[in-house]
């Protein structure tokens, strides 16, 4: 009877503890994969691990109305840190260039990339302006939400990094429909979104180079996309060579995988480029095989569903919606790079959040699973503000009908 209470109360844990356990199992699924082929780089991202963890920690302390009332001057701080990082005369040996990136700020014990946080700070300025507004509920209440959602993102792609930047329009629209805005509004916006990466597409084999709004290799990515979709393995050993690989790789690990040793000896002679970051899914799935894309995808499952049931529980409206946010955030950062290593979608350079290398991105997934632990385990006030309704127009139109009956 006692193993049976403790394993009940086990289950009634609160759903965001079952997301801090897949974050951990993520991160240490990474670890074992970037270990396939460096074993430096897998000491110093378990180092990260610690320092993430710590990180998570003191996000626990202070309180949901706290973090709401830092959340606009932390995305003014960070507007102003992702400017001076593109002003003309800031040293190289403060913010280098890496692959053509102005992306990281030196701090000597560690490279700090801003955009990582950016995410973070603005889903918590769009939360904090949406928890008691109705406005958005029109098309032109939808200005502000989207101008907060414009300034980071224009100096973003300014570095220039279009992966992390394309993240912030859907936590902006996931946000959104969680705070009740209207359908047919964000169904005509992202219409225009659609058609505008369509039209962007076109533009690259009808129109001349003056006219082009892609880079040229972003415009060369997505041609060796489509054209090794097509059956065409003309730039196989060119700009399609990185996604070639990866494809590759993963079809040849098949079920079960080569194991870490067999595995290590194939990725090297494929010179798989960012093996241990953006490419990171194909070694997992090279040496674990498709019981390893299975597990991983399993993890994200858990993490995402608890954060939702997290946000489905909590009474606070900038806690739901910042939840909401960062839900929606790791699932289309997963899903994008997940797309690039299959062929899906055009390589953009995109990290597999928790699983790939990095300090800076690994410290920015694991406050975010700290804030929704901060926000699961607030006390909820009972006289609480009225928050939006969390309902869409046609919902509401039901419901009063229903009652006049």
């Amino acid at each position: 009877m006692k193993g049976e209470s403790l394993w009940h109360r086990a289950l009634m844990m609160h759903p965001a503890w079952y997301g801090l356990v897949a974050a951990i199992g993520l991160a240490l699924m990474g670890i074992t994969a970037i270990g396939t082929t460096h074993g430096d780089y897998s000491s110093a991202q378990t180092k990260w691990l610690v320092i993430s963890l710590i990180a998570l920690v003191i996000c626990l302390v202070p309180s949901t109305k706290h973090i709401s009332i830092v959340a606009y001057p932390l995305m003014i701080a960070i507007i102003i840190l992702l400017i001076v990082m593109m002003l003309p005369g800031v040293p190289n040996w403060l913010v280098p260039v890496r692959n053509g990136t102005r992306a990281w700020i030196n701090l000597k014990f560690m490279m700090l990339q801003p955009s990582e946080l950016a995410k973070i700070v603005f889903v918590l300025a769009l939360a904090r302006y949406l928890r008691y507004r109705e406005n958005y509920r029109t098309l032109g209440g939808l200005l502000v939400p989207f101008t907060i959602m414009f300034i980071p993102v224009l100096l973003i792609l300014k570095q220039p990094d279009l992966g992390t930047a394309i993240l912030f329009p859907v936590a902006l629209f996931a946000v959104l429909v969680a705070a009740g805005a209207k359908l047919k509004h964000l169904g005509t916006l992202m219409g225009l979104a659609i058609l505008a990466v369509a039209l962007n597409v076109a533009a690259i084999y009808l129109l001349p180079e003056s006219m082009q709004l892609l880079r040229p290799h972003q415009r060369a990515r997505i041609v060796a996309m489509i054209s090794q979709a097509r059956g065409d393995q003309r730039y196989i050993d060119d700009i399609g060579y990185q996604q070639y690989k990866s494809m590759t790789l993963i079809g040849s690990g098949q079920t079960t995988g080569f194991g870490k040793e067999r595995a290590a000896v194939i990725i090297s002679h494929n010179k798989l480029p960012e093996d241990h970051n953006d490419m990171i899914f194909a070694v997992i799935v090279n040496r674990w095989g498709l019981k390893g894309a299975v597990g991983l995808l399993g993890l994200y499952g858990i993490m995402i569903g608890s954060m939702l049931l997290t946000a489905a529980r909590t009474k606070d409206p900038f806690a739901r919606l910042s939840v909401v946010g960062f839900a929606s955030l790791l699932f289309a950062q997963m899903a994008i790079n997940i797309g690039m290593n299959i062929g899906l979608l055009p390589i953009i350079g995109i990290t597999l959040p928790f699983v790939s290398y990095g300090g800076s991105s690994l410290v920015a997934t694991f406050l975010m699973i700290g804030l929704v632990l901060n926000f699961a385990m607030q006390r909820q006030s009972i006289l609480a503000r009225p928050s939006f309704e969390f309902q869409h127009e046609e919902s509401r139109e039901m419901t009063k009908m229903l009652r006049r009956a």
